[in-house]
């Protein structure tokens, strides 16, 4: 039951005397509660309670609420002194656990005559037979339950409106309904404190004060829940178990008890003295499976037997959790760690995806052997220092075993690869020599040089040693750089293919820091293409999207808040940051692209949404460190568009001389830039584009329709990229191709029939840019209208909104579109494909609105 049905409640038991009581544990909200009560109540309030520093001090809780001093050495007669002063009115009284022994006898004689509603926490230390008696003489006795994830969720979000989704998720599931904990957590989240601050202190006092009326055993129970962090069997807990559900600080989830909240939990654990809490953790540790034992072993200082148990779960678990429990075996301090054990761990770090976590693990003083040699160059190697990788595998003979020196090859071959890709062609017909029937980590070495080259069945050879018939690091390394190359040659669908299959195997094989890597590359080869993330992603987001542009975003923002490697945070920052300069959101493209980007993905996109925010001085230079392919030909089609912009639309790129097209591109990417090279062919290049990426087909088509000479086939261009730029809710290159369209007179109406309380398409845009925060002359640039259009819509959404501000306005519709209630009436004279073309004004006649929209261009500088 909410607390405000549980208020309504309390107060339809309060319309005749009688005796409410509101129980809860600490933080649950009994004050507020009260004055809820209050406020719904008929009559005067006498409000009071008890203190904890003057417990003793008698009726002091019915003296603070009647604002009189009262006979406490006579029940009966204090009763009858506090019922003539409330009468009709309504006795409230907060704290009843502090209350003096006469005030707590009083009550069941105003219970018959006056309304009274008291707050009482669990736990607390009235004697049980007073408990019984008030219990006996209530009208009701009410618990106040934990708020529920949603109404948590929104109290968060009220704390702090600015948490993303995933801050809010864990604030919510630490605090458990706890609205104390929420609101203190909240605050903590929101100032961005990795440790608790002062305000949050505060709530940790006041929680341990009332803890500490749990009798030990419950307090130790608590605890124990507190350091496992997870539900446990009533056994493990003791005879503390009880106590604690009695307090309602426990729930039974049926697979063990549970707190309900575990930020009380953890309160808990932290009253424990030092020597309580290593007893506490050696407890736990025999009743613990070992991987849980171990950690518990290390918090209690006893480092050598933390290393047995953490060897001994490594025995029995495979993946992502063997190289978790081998890596903490290796880090445990004063323990002698075996090469073996150390060589272990570092083949787990690499299939793992973990090649810096492999490379620490095996810098040691002293020699650990060729095969740790091998293993320390694949890790380097990995971890992209060729140089460093070559120097580790250097030391190996050739009379070392064939495995070995199968590995040792395997990294020379590819650190050349890095270095110098025409002496990697040398190296490996000597190695094609040296192993007839290479083995499979060689056989992935020579198709990766293959495919640098671009041999004639290079695809073939990497998804060979791709496959799972490989070993686990091979066939995830091989995929990788498939799916690299794929994305290179500008073979999106293929490559988010091949992504989305080897990240269901790196899942199921529990290699998620692999997992993330092709989830995070996949989306941004869809992203590139135009498609939204498909369903089988959909494990990354707990909320159902409200639009395709928030879908991508959603995915793309929740990966990029994960502890991923570079690579994957790079891809999953890249393909949210460009959906949202995409879709307009150009504020939150800008803050999250903010600091300086090194990663060629991420890079371009930065150039790309200053290029579409109207900002092309910042976008005109290429990445110095953009790689071959794909994005080099992306990085230069931006800097030709700025350079366009930057100049001027009366003067085309062919004025200048030329830049130098770059070797290696994809064909749609070379003839692009062929056709910026030459001022033709925009037409040809945005079909050569078409299935590949759609917004680089529309900035084609745009391109053609400020080149054309001949206007009606200019017209055609511009048509067919709005259409497509609407289509896919590109709204900027929309913006784009309707300006360019005004130049050529063209003119349809836009605006949806009238729509009552509803709002049009048009308002609903206009309405989420200033949700995101862009003003008026950058919604006029994005959406290609006048500024004063862009005012006309606003005023319109407050209208109809009944809103008196354009933020409220802005609120209420993004309140109204995420709730499902705005539908939005059909098109109305929308058609691309009906142009109404005017000729030019004659001289001294009066201009129309054509001319207008030409000034407004002008005049928001775009």
């Amino acid at each position: 039951m909410s607390q405000q049905d549980l208020a309504g409640l309390a107060a339809a038991h309060l319309r005749r005397p009688g005796l409410v009581v509101l129980t809860g544990v600490p933080g649950a909200g009994r004050s507020t509660l009260l004055r809820r009560v209050a406020q719904a109540a008929a009559g005067p309030v006498h409000a009071g309670g008890g203190l904890a520093m003057l417990a003793g001090v008698p009726a002091l809780a019915l003296s603070r609420a009647v604002k009189a001093r009262l006979p406490a050495h006579d029940v009966p007669l204090l009763a009858e002194a506090v019922r003539s002063r409330v009468r009709t009115g309504l006795l409230v009284l907060d704290d009843l656990q502090y209350a003096d022994p006469a005030t707590l006898a009083a009550l069941p004689h105003l219970a018959t005559r006056i309304r009274v509603v008291a707050a009482l926490r669990t736990p607390h230390r009235i004697p049980e037979a007073t408990v019984a008696a008030l219990r006996g003489a209530a009208t009701a006795w009410l618990d106040i339950a934990p708020l529920d994830p949603p109404a948590a969720a929104d109290l968060v979000r009220r704390t702090a409106g600015h948490l993303d989704g995933a801050a809010v998720a864990a604030v919510v599931a630490r605090a458990g309904g706890n609205p104390l904990a929420i609101t203190a957590l909240a605050r903590a989240a929101g100032a961005g404190r990795g440790t608790p601050d002062t305000d949050i202190d505060q709530v940790a006092y006041a929680i341990a004060t009332a803890l500490a009326d749990l009798p030990r055993a419950a307090r130790t129970a608590l605890a124990a829940l507190g350091l496992l962090g997870r539900p446990a069997p009533p056994a493990l807990l003791g005879a503390g178990a009880q106590a604690l559900h009695e307090a309602g600080l426990v729930h039974d989830t049926g697979d063990g008890i549970v707190a309900v909240s575990a930020y009380v939990a953890e309160i808990a654990a932290g009253l424990l003295d030092a020597d309580a809490r290593t007893e506490l953790h050696r407890a736990l540790a025999t009743a613990v499976p070992d991987a849980e034992a171990a950690r518990h072993l290390a918090a209690a200082g006893d480092h050598p037997q933390a290393y047995r148990k953490a060897l001994a779960a490594a025995d029995h678990t495979t993946g992502g959790d063997r190289a978790d429990l081998l890596l903490f075996a290796c880090a445990c301090p004063g323990v002698t760690v075996t090469a073996r054990v150390r060589v272990a761990a570092a083949d787990a770090l690499l299939a793992a995806g973990r090649p810096h976590a492999a490379a620490a693990v095996l810098a040691t003083p002293g020699p650990l052997g060729v095969e740790a040699d091998v293993l320390r160059g694949e890790a380097l190697l990995q971890a992209g220092d060729p140089v460093a990788a070559r120097a580790a595998v250097a030391p190996v003979p050739d009379a070392a075993a064939a495995t070995v020196v199968a590995a040792r090859d395997r990294v020379l071959l590819l650190a050349d690869l890095a270095c110098d890709p025409v002496t990697a062609a040398d190296t490996a017909e000597k190695i094609i020599a040296r192993h007839p029937t290479p083995p499979p980590g060689v056989a992935a070495a020579l198709a990766a040089v293959r495919a640098a080259h671009r041999t004639p069945g290079w695809e073939r050879e990497l998804a060979a040693a791709a496959s799972a018939a490989t070993d686990p690091l091979t066939a995830r390394w091989s995929a990788w750089l498939l799916v690299g190359h794929l994305i290179a040659d500008g073979r999106l669908a293929d490559a988010a293919r091949s992504a989305r299959s080897a990240a269901a195997a790196c899942g199921a094989a529990l290699a998620y820091s692999w997992q993330t890597r092709f989830l995070a590359v996949a989306g941004w080869a869809e992203v590139l293409q135009g498609h939204t993330l498909p369903p089988s992603a959909a494990d990354l987001v707990a909320t159902a999207p409200t639009s395709v542009a928030d879908d991508v975003v959603r995915k793309g923002a929740d990966l990029a808040d994960r502890a991923l490697p570079p690579d994957a945070r790079a891809y999953a920052l890249a393909a949210t940051a460009l959906v949202e300069a995409d879709t307009g959101l150009l504020a939150a493209a800008r803050a999250r692209l903010a600091t300086p980007q090194e990663h060629p993905a991420t890079a371009w996109v930065a150039r790309e949404a200053a290029w579409l925010d109207g900002q092309p001085e910042r976008a005109a230079a290429p990445a110095e460190a953009c790689t071959a392919g794909l994005l080099t030909g992306l990085q230069h089609i931006t800097s030709r568009w700025a350079a366009y912009d930057t100049g001027g639309r009366s003067r085309t790129p062919a004025g200048d001389a030329a830049p130098a097209i770059p070797a290696g591109l994809p064909d749609a990417a070379r003839r692009t830039l062929t056709a910026w090279a030459t001022g033709t062919g925009f037409t040809a290049a945005a079909q050569a584009w078409a299935g590949t990426a759609r917004r680089e087909q529309i900035r084609c088509l745009l391109a053609a329709g400020l080149q054309e000479a001949d206007p009606d086939r200019a017209v055609a261009a511009l048509l067919e990229a709005e259409h497509l730029a609407d289509e896919a809710g590109l709204v900027v290159l929309a913006g784009r191709a309707r300006r360019g369209l005004r130049r050529h007179r063209v003119h349809r109406d836009t605006r949806s029939p009238r729509s009552g309380t509803n709002l049009t398409r048009r308002e609903l845009d206009v309405l989420h840019l200033v949700a995101a925060g862009e003003p008026t002359r950058r919604i006029a640039g994005q959406l290609g209208i006048a500024a004063e259009t862009v005012d006309t819509h606003i005023r319109a959404g407050m209208r109809k909104l009944g809103a008196r501000t354009r933020t409220e306005a802005a609120a209420l519709a993004l309140t109204q579109l995420e709730s499902g209630r705005f539908h939005p009436p059909p098109a109305g004279r929308d058609h691309p494909g009906s142009p109404d073309r005017s000729p030019p004004p004659e001289r001294g006649a009066p201009r129309d609105r054509s001319d207008r929209s030409d000034r407004s261009d002008r005049e928001d500088g775009r």
